[in-house]
């Protein structure tokens, strides 16, 4: 074909994408696939929970749960979560309903207080940075600029983050405090650490000496296929590494239960547990333990969240299969994006060509299509391919799914076919 031959089939391509997205502009749609809400029907997975605790008010170590106490949270509750976030029950904390409410304060205990094994409080230092993985989770980043943590961008691999330069950054910077994880199925790629990447986080030597890992474990027990990936355990890793303290791990029931309802867990060292139960007796009295109580009764065991997990899976399942049918239909090969299939998590990201991703973000937006904003998956908004759409395919109904899936094809040829034309 000649450049001229090929130049008039872009053309066609152009018109054909510019009479779609005009008919797509004119179904006045409105659908959002901004965040990754559990959907309605998941949610009425957990209905029975507001029966519950019923007239039976005390826990198996016979605390009564409506009083008063109990600061680490019930134990029946601890040891149904200890083995989905790899934590002894004796290292791991029941506590509030959200696991960013945990690591918000982990960082204020951090910058306030004195960390074990740190020589002074965070705030005392001239600056404080994190290591973030990008793409990664924008509350993440929003916790950092919210106490203007610095944050340095390190890319993500198949096997986890590029672990070269995480230790080159860790071992060189002092100022280096921490690095945020997503261990298995991270948001938004859907990637899960390998072995090997979990034993350099937890040998790695680090210049600062209270370097810790926020091990975000949100989506722990999310599989979408019948093949669940597992990761090694970090927090054994750390302790035979002799870094027993580097690890914090967090995870919560709230996209397994109810999302604004659930329960949050912190898991670490015996020393972290301690520092981090000295530091909340003094905000609070003790966790909802009626709510604990419920979700121990309903849940039952770890085997129990397996097979409520396996329910919430197959009302996921059909979602992502859709967003993955529909992205190769419209976009394979096409040369104009690639796209994740995760094996589990809440989200795909979708990556257009480099320069593209605000276009199309601010098209589908003028469609009827809310999207994430185009950098959110980056330090301070800023995606410096503008290249990365995260999708989030759980709260929309099916129908609603696929026709926002569809628009979204038609916005990504329109700005991508333009694009190679004006290149």
């Amino acid at each position: 074909m000649t450049t001229e031959q090929s130049h008039d089939a872009l053309e066609g391509q152009f018109e054909r994408a510019q009479k779609d997205y005009a008919d797509l502009a004119a179904r006045g749609l409105s659908l959002d696939l901004t965040r990754g809400k559990p959907a309605p029907e998941q949610l009425d997975l957990s209905e029975a929970l507001l029966g519950l605790p019923g007239d039976t008010h005390t826990a198996a170590d016979g605390t009564d749960v409506r009083n008063y106490g109990g600061l680490q949270g019930l134990p029946e509750l601890r040891e149904i979560f200890a083995g989905v976030l790899q934590t002894p029950v004796g290292q791991l904390l029941a506590l509030g309903n959200s696991s960013l409410e945990l690591m918000h304060d982990s960082i204020v205990h951090a910058l306030l207080g004195v960390l074990p094994g740190s020589e002074r409080r965070w705030v005392d230092e001239e600056r404080i940075a994190f290591l973030c993985p990008v793409p990664g989770y924008d509350r993440h980043f929003a916790l950092c600029e919210r106490f203007g943590i610095e944050m340095i961008p390190v890319a993500m691999t198949p096997e986890g983050p590029d672990m070269d330069e995480v230790e080159r950054l860790a071992a060189a910077d002092p100022a280096v405090k921490g690095i945020w994880c997503v261990p298995k199925y991270s948001n938004p790629d859907g990637v899960s650490y390998s072995d090997e990447t979990v034993a350099r986080l937890a040998a790695m030597p680090t210049a600062a000496p209270d370097f810790r890992i926020f091990w975000d474990n949100a989506y722990a027990a999310h599989h979408l296929t019948d093949e669940p990936v597992e990761i090694a355990d970090v927090l054994a890793a750390c302790a035979d590494s002799g870094n027993p303290d580097r690890v914090f791990v967090f995870g919560s029931s709230s996209k397994i239960t109810f999302a604004g309802s659930g329960v949050a867990f912190f898991g670490s060292s015996p020393a972290n547990v301690k520092w981090l139960l000295a530091n909340n007796s003094k905000r609070s009295i003790g966790p909802d333990k009626v709510n604990q109580l419920r979700h121990a009764q309903f849940l039952r065991d770890e085997a129990g969240v397996r097979a409520h997990m396996d329910r919430q899976r197959d009302l996921l399942r059909p979602k992502f299969d859709a967003v993955q049918r529909i992205l190769e239909a419209e976009l394979g090969g096409t040369g104009l994006a690639t796209w994740t299939e995760p094996k589990g998590g809440y989200f795909v990201t979708l990556r257009v060509q480099d320069g593209c991703a605000k276009e199309v973000v601010r098209r589908a937006s003028e469609a009827g299509i809310v999207l994430t904003p185009a950098g959110a998956t980056h330090p301070y908004g800023d995606d410096p391919d503008d290249a990365t759409i995260r999708i989030a395919p759980s709260y929309p109904g099916q129908e609603d799914l696929e026709q926002a899936m569809h628009g979204l094809t038609v916005c990504v040829r329109l700005v991508g076919i333009e694009k190679q034309l004006k290149g």
